[in-house]
């Protein structure tokens, strides 16, 4: 990775590290056993227009809300996948044994919203260039993927892949590979940021990622705008 996009993300670790050593921000405290992992939420689009999109972009608290704000889309889930260990739990996800990385599902109407559209915000959402974490969560838990379900799926995100390589001197880090299995997360993981505002939103900015969004994207940080970089 070209080192001048770096420094923001020291400042950001910087915060975080105030944060969470003066107590701010902490995480659930939730034994492994206690708060067993739920299914995929529950869906009202119906079945012959719904889709399915599953995006790794490192903590997946902050990967809910970009989609849940997208008309069409209906739910969206934090798990688990890229792993080889059925159904692991968080802090075994944690731990860095598992192989799986921490991703969002998407339940959406195809009908209203494009996957090509799902693309242009997970790119916007992450650092593309940094393939061993993301923002201020280290390790290939938080590696950024693109989980395909369909060869479709597969083909539109080397795509959108190429067009975002095609704008950078970096290489582009996020790996593009086919869903095996997806893991819901436990209970407490799933709407985080809404469960809990204050602490996501510390959590949030102690990271730098949006400091970090912004100095790659600019003013498409975080947006839904096109990948070639026109209007």
């Amino acid at each position: 990775m070209n080192t001048s996009y770096r420094s923001p993300w020291f400042v950001g670790l910087a915060l975080f590290a105030i944060v969470a050593t003066s107590g701010l921000f902490l995480y659930p405290s939730s034994s492994p056993k206690a708060d067993a992992p739920t299914t995929t939420q529950t869906s009202s689009v119906n079945p012959a227009v719904a889709d399915t999109a599953t995006f790794a972009g490192g903590c997946f608290w902050c990967m809910e809300p970009p989609y849940d704000k997208m008309d069409g889309v209906a739910s969206t889930t934090s798990g688990f996948a890229g792993g080889e260990q059925v159904d692991p739990s968080y802090r075994e996800v944690a731990s860095g044994t598992t192989k799986h990385t921490e991703v969002v599902q998407v339940v959406y109407d195809s009908t209203t919203v494009s996957y090509d559209r799902l693309l242009r915000v997970y790119w916007h959402n992450v650092d593309p260039f940094d393939g061993t974490g993301q923002f201020c969560d280290r390790g290939a838990q938080y590696r950024p993927a693109i989980f395909a379900h369909s060869a479709r799926q597969q083909r539109l995100a080397e795509q959108s892949k190429e067009a975002v390589a095609s704008r950078f001197d970096p290489s582009i880090a996020v790996e593009i590979e086919p869903l095996d299995a997806f893991y819901a997360a436990e209970r407490y993981h799933q709407d985080y940021y809404k469960k809990n505002p204050a602490d996501y939103k510390r959590y949030r900015q102690g990271c730098g990622r949006d400091a970090r969004l912004r100095e790659v994207w600019g003013a498409a940080a975080m947006s839904d705008a096109v990948l070639d970089g026109t209007t």
